[in-house]
């Protein structure tokens, strides 16, 4: 939700080594947008294994299916595929996908005997399900010992070596005997640390902000938004802001669930949030319409992790909701 244009550039510029996007059509628009660096794609279907020639993109593979298709795309080109990759992905114990423990050998078996010659496995990668919670920690360690056995039975049988990963951003902090080869900044490239092991290691990068529209006085009684959820109990002031649950601010943070920061002061919303608007409560504080509201960035306004809390979920869906139409200014300090 925050650009993933001007995110590939800036990260490109920095020279880090590889991409992730979920699927094809994501790797071909940052092609388009003039990114070079390695590309994977961690949903790919068997028909998107054109794209991925076509683009340069390198597939993840995570189960036996998907192998045969793309085996048998293979087989169906008239061509080489010099420099083709695709990345192998392990189940270690997040149940989501991947090859079993137990399939592995018979994976290495086929990878080994099947692969055209001019491609290669990138990398063989796994993905810990509970790296930012202390309680879990046996089950991580599990995890990362499974991985370790995979790839090395992996690595044997293809006969070279590849890049090994397994480290998301919370791992990166909390389990550095397993950044292997590579680890994987997620969310933790937005300046939110999941473990809240060592936050202010880290810079938040996002604000989302707005104005506020118009002001209003209303008496003691008076009822405010849909439904007349909002019900003064005395007479105060109020600002309706522009931004709504089409823009990502939830419904779920009516009736004072939700709060904003205005001149460094956190205020309620007060009924109903709108589709395109909210209202909230400016009693007693020296405000103008037109005056900036901040929705989530740096205390003393409230941060991304009070929103999260607020809606009863994580940063990261707090950032993703936020909708197309918010405009994104980009800038580096």
């Amino acid at each position: 939700g925050s650009g993933s244009a001007e995110v590939a550039q800036w990260l490109q510029f920095h020279r880090v080594d590889y991409l992730g996007v979920a699927y094809v059509d994501e790797g071909v628009f940052l092609r388009k947008n003039g990114i070079k660096l390695p590309i994977m794609v961690m949903n790919p279907s068997a028909e998107s294994f054109p794209l991925c020639v076509e683009h340069g993109l390198e597939p993840e593979i995570y189960s036996f299916k998907l192998l045969e298709d793309l085996l048998r795309f293979f087989k169906s080109q008239n061509k080489r595929f010099h420099n083709f990759k695709i990345h192998i992905k392990l189940d270690t114990g997040m149940r989501r996908l991947g090859f079993e423990p137990d399939e592995v050998p018979q994976l290495a078996k086929v990878l080994a005997d099947s692969l055209p010659w001019e491609v290669a496995v990138a990398s063989v990668f796994s993905h810990l399900a509970v790296a930012d919670e202390a309680k879990h920690n046996a089950f991580s360690k599990q995890q990362i010992a499974l991985f370790e056995k995979g790839t090395a039975i992996l690595e044997e049988e293809l006969g070279y070596s590849f890049l090994k990963h397994i480290a998301n951003s919370p791992a990166i902090v909390r389990f550095p005997e397993a950044h292997f080869d590579m680890v994987r900044l997620g969310i933790g490239l937005y300046g939110v640390e999941a473990s809240q092991i060592s936050p202010d290691q880290l810079m938040p990068v996002a604000t989302f902000k707005t104005i506020i529209s118009q002001l209003k006085h209303i008496k003691a009684g008076e009822t405010v938004g849909y439904g007349r959820q909002g019900i003064a109990e005395h007479d105060m002031t109020i600002a309706t802001i522009a931004v709504g649950y089409a823009d990502g601010f939830l419904r779920r943070l009516s009736k004072g669930v939700g709060k904003v920061g205005v001149h460094g002061k956190v205020v309620p919303v007060v009924g109903n949030v709108c589709m395109d608007m909210s209202m909230i409560d400016v009693t007693g504080l020296e405000v103008s319409e037109g005056d900036e509201v901040i929705i989530f960035g740096e205390a003393p306004n409230p941060t991304i992790f009070d929103v999260a809390e607020n809606l009863q979920t994580i940063p990261y869906e707090v950032l993703t909701l936020i909708s197309e139409r918010v405009k994104r200014v980009f800038y580096t300090t």
